[in-house]
């Protein structure tokens, strides 16, 4: 778990400027402190420098635009990600190991692969049953307690029931669970997503580790299933409904609003929420 707060403000601040260039000097100046201390701060919460992990998210969230923006050349991806086309192509089969046009080919394959479940395969929805799942919503913003972690989405279960003991005494009638996740595990190292395990609370709440999660208008998949079936649901969203519909993803990171989840067969109903524009 990062438990600095001005480290998760500067992953905050990179997530949200992810298509610009970016310097670790603005990043610890935005987080007011010296380059050299706030660096190590960086590295001991997170396991990586701060250049490596802009680096990676770069890499990683331009991958994603290609799987979902077809239509969109490789080159304007890269350049929205401030590279030159030669560059990106070099930058990114450092990355990824492979090229981004030959990434583009074969990640709808490589989607039906459940890397937190192996033993699963997926089977593609028809875009006609993806959209019966689907609504357009538009959301408020949402304030709450949050926790951030680096690891896997296999974790969660048990990261749920340490943070829901530690915060039991905010819950009330009202209160909504809700989950951030900010990466593809088909595209991100399964040990390497990044995900804020979240509660709705007051705006009063004093507690330092409290964030708005962002509204607006979002595709809304109603899931009602086991946990080793959310990838796929995911997957479906990307893979197949999104190509096929006029909507586009934009910049803001979804999330998942829990509506009930039987802990001992993992069986959940959930709206899995994508930003659109």
């Amino acid at each position: 778990m990062i438990t600095n707060e001005a480290v998760n403000q500067a992953i905050d601040y990179i997530m949200k400027n992810i298509g610009r260039e970016l310097s670790v000097e603005e990043i610890a100046e935005h987080c007011h402190f010296s380059k050299f201390y706030f660096c190590r701060i960086f590295k001991a919460e997170t396991g990586e420098s701060i250049y490596s992990f802009i680096k990676r998210v770069k890499m990683e969230q331009s991958a994603f635009r290609l799987k979902v923006e077809r239509k969109r050349t490789i080159t304007d991806v890269g350049y929205e990600y401030g590279y030159s086309p030669s560059n990106y192509s070099t930058v990114f089969k450092q990355h990824h190991q492979v090229t981004p046009a030959n990434f583009r080919r074969n990640i709808c394959r490589k989607s039906l692969e459940n890397p937190l479940f192996c033993q699963e395969d997926n089977k593609w929805e028809t875009f006609a049953e993806c959209n019966q799942k689907i609504s357009i919503e538009t959301l408020e913003d949402y304030y709450v307690i949050y926790e951030r972690r680096i690891g896997n989405y296999h974790n969660l279960s048990q990261d749920w029931g340490m943070f829901l003991d530690k915060y039991q005494e905010y819950m009330t009638e009202e209160t909504l669970l809700l989950e951030r996740t900010f990466d593809d595990p088909s595209i991100t190292d399964v040990d390497s997503c990044l995900y804020d395990i979240c509660m709705s609370v007051d705006k009063e709440c004093t507690l330092e580790n409290t964030c708005i999660i962002q509204g607006g208008k979002f595709a809304v998949y109603h899931f009602k299933g086991f946990a080793n079936e959310i990838y796929a649901a995911y997957q479906n969203m990307f893979n197949v409904w999104f190509p096929q519909s006029h909507y586009e993803i934009d910049e803001r990171y979804g999330f998942e609003i829990y509506h009930s989840a039987d802990c001992e067969n993992m069986y959940m109903i959930m709206d899995l929420c994508i930003p659109i524009r």
